[in-house]
């Protein structure tokens, strides 16, 4: 499925946001996040499918993160090598399991994206691709994910300027649509 067509296409000052329907581990951005769990060691989803496409590599680095600093909070992010993807490197960050919105959900999905978003800016990482952070087995709902994601995304590259593209990369039509509305929603005041 390659790169992905764009679906919806916007600037934020001068960053490009994008949002595609795609595999994110064939994206070519400098960057690709993994919604990773706090172990580090792969997983199903996105995550196993980084962790196949990339090779033992990203595995091996992960291995010695854990080592180093033990599981990775929900909210926050670490960085390895890309191993063998199109991209550079992998950004790992944690999203929370939905529990009906009463244990800080939002603030922790919208940590996850900011956190992301930090340490690609440390690393001089100009273009990023994000899943759908928490919306698969996880089960946050995609329309309030989407939400928080774009909102969390938009306030970021507005103060932090230097991304030259963000893409969000979305396996499904109904996904993307979720987003698509997302996107007017905010950028409508609502």
């Amino acid at each position: 499925m390659g790169e992905g067509c764009a679906l919806v296409e916007a600037f934020v000052g001068k960053t490009r946001i994008k949002m595609v329907m795609g595999d994110i581990t064939q994206q070519e951005t400098e960057a690709i996040v993994n919604a990773a769990n706090s172990g580090l060691m792969g997983g199903g989803g996105v995550d196993g499918a980084i962790h196949r496409a990339g090779g033992p590599q990203i595995l091996a680095e992960c291995k010695e993160i854990r080592a180093r600093q033990g599981r990775l909070p929900t909210g926050q992010a670490v960085i390895t090598s890309g191993g063998k993807l199109k991209a550079r490197y992998v950004i790992h960050t944690v999203g929370p399991v939905w529990s009906g919105g009463e244990r800080n959900e939002d603030e922790l999905l919208a940590n996850a994206y900011r956190s992301s978003l930090t340490l690609a800016r440390e690393k001089g990482i100009r273009t990023i691709s994000f899943p759908s952070i928490s919306t698969g087995i996880y089960s946050f709902p995609v329309d309030r994910a989407a939400r928080i994601a774009l909102r969390a995304v938009k306030d970021f590259v507005s103060s932090e300027p230097g991304f030259v593209e963000v893409r969000f990369v979305l396996f499904s039509p109904p996904v993307l649509e979720k987003f698509k509305t997302a996107w007017e929603e905010i950028n409508n005041g609502r």
